[in-house]
C-alpha cells in the first residue's frame, strides 16, 4: 500500500512540477537563455548536459541512498544512540506552536502546495536553469552542494532521530499529514517514522539553491522568486507541524557549509571526477 499511495503521490506532483517549470521557463528567462536560441546561436547546451551529466547522476545516488535509510539501518543493525529529540525539547518547549495560532483552511493548503510543489520546483528548475543558461560552474557547486547536505545529514537522521512536531507536541497538529491519505502514505514511504527532523533538509536544500541562483547567476527575474519561495518553505516547516525551530537553524548552518565547501572546493572536485571518467573511459588516440 506504502508503494502504491508513493506512486499515487508522484503521478499528482510530477506533472505539476513540470508545468511550474515549463511556465517559468518562459516566463522567468532571460531569452538569450532559451535552449532553442542556445542550441542554434551557440551550440554549447548539448555540451553543458554532457559536462554535467556526472554531477546529476551523482546527486541521484547520493539521494536514493538517504532515501534507503531505513533498509541499511536494518542491513547494518543500527540503532539510534543520540537522545538529540529530548534535547530540542528541552530547549525548545512548544515555541513553535505559535505558528499554528493563525492557522486556516487556506493558508494549510497554501502552505502545503508550497512546501510539495513548490519546493521541488524550486530544486529541479534550478538545475535547469542552470543548464540553460550555461553557468557549469555553478552547476557543479549546486551539485556538489547537495550532495554535501545529504552525506552530512545522514549520519544525523539515523543516529539521532528526531520526530515531527505534529506528533510531539500536543497542541501542534500535524497539518500537512491530515490533509489526505494519499500524503501522508506517500511521505511515510521515504520518511516510516516522520523522525527525519534534524537538520532540516527542506531548509538546507532551498536556501542552497537561494544561494546558487542569487550569488551565482544575472536571472534577475528567478532571483526573486527564488528568495520568496524560500522564505515560504521555512514558514511552512513550522507551520504544517513537521520541523522544529532547532532543525531550522540545523538546516541554515548545513546549508552555509555545504555551500561553502562546494565552492572552495569545486575545482578540485571537477578534477577528481574527470580523472576517474578518464580512467573508465581513457580517449583512444
Amino acid at each position: 500500500m506504502d508503494i502504491l499511495t508513493a506512486v499515487a503521490l508522484m503521478t499528482v506532483m510530477a506533472p505539476v512540477v513540470v508545468l511550474l517549470s515549463i511556465i517559468a521557463y518562459f516566463t522567468l528567462m532571460p531569452e538569450e537563455y532559451r535552449l532553442g536560441i542556445r542550441l542554434r546561436d551557440r551550440g554549447t547546451s548539448m555540451n553543458v548536459v554532457s559536462e554535467m551529466l556526472p554531477y546529476l547522476v551523482l546527486v541521484s545516488l547520493v539521494y536514493i541512498f538517504a532515501k534507503s535509510q531505513e533498509t541499511i539501518t536494518a542491513a547494518l543493525g543500527i540503532t539510534p544512540t543520540l537522545r538529540l529529540a529530548e534535547i530540542i525539547l528541552l530547549l525548545e518547549g512548544s515555541t513553535v506552536s505559535a505558528f499554528q495560532t493563525i492557522a486556516s483552511p487556506a493558508l494549510t493548503y497554501f502552505s502545503a502546495f508550497i512546501y510539495l510543489f513548490g519546493f521541488s520546483f524550486l530544486l529541479i528548475f534550478t538545475f535547469v536553469a542552470l543548464i540553460c543558461s550555461g553557468k557549469v560552474s555553478a552547476l557543479q557547486e549546486y551539485a556538489i552542494a547537495i550532495t554535501v547536505a545529504y552525506v552530512v545529514a545522514f549520519p544525523f537522521q539515523v543516529l539521532a532521530p528526531v520526530k515531527v512536531t505534529g506528533y510531539t507536541l500536543p497542541n501542534v497538529v500535524p497539518l500537512l499529514y491530515q490533509l489526505s491519505p494519499v500524503i501522508l502514505e506517500g511521505l511515510r514511504s521515504v520518511d516510516p517514522y516522520f523522525d527525519n527532523c534534524f537538520p532540516s533538509l527542506h531548509a538546507a536544500l532551498s536556501i542552497i539553491a537561494m544561494l546558487l541562483v542569487v550569488l551565482r547567476t544575472d536571472l534577475r527575474k528567478y532571483k526573486i522568486v527564488a528568495v520568496l519561495l524560500t522564505i515560504a518553505i521555512q514558514f511552512t516547516i513550522f507551520y504544517l507541524g513537521i520541523h522544529w525551530i532547532t532543525d531550522f537553524f540545523g538546516g541554515l548552518l548545513l546549508a552555509a557549509i555545504s555551500y561553502a565547501i562546494a565552492v572552495r572546493y569545486r575545482d578540485r572536485i571537477v578534477r577528481t571526477i574527470k580523472a576517474v571518467r578518464n580512467t573508465a573511459h581513457p580517449s583512444s588516440e
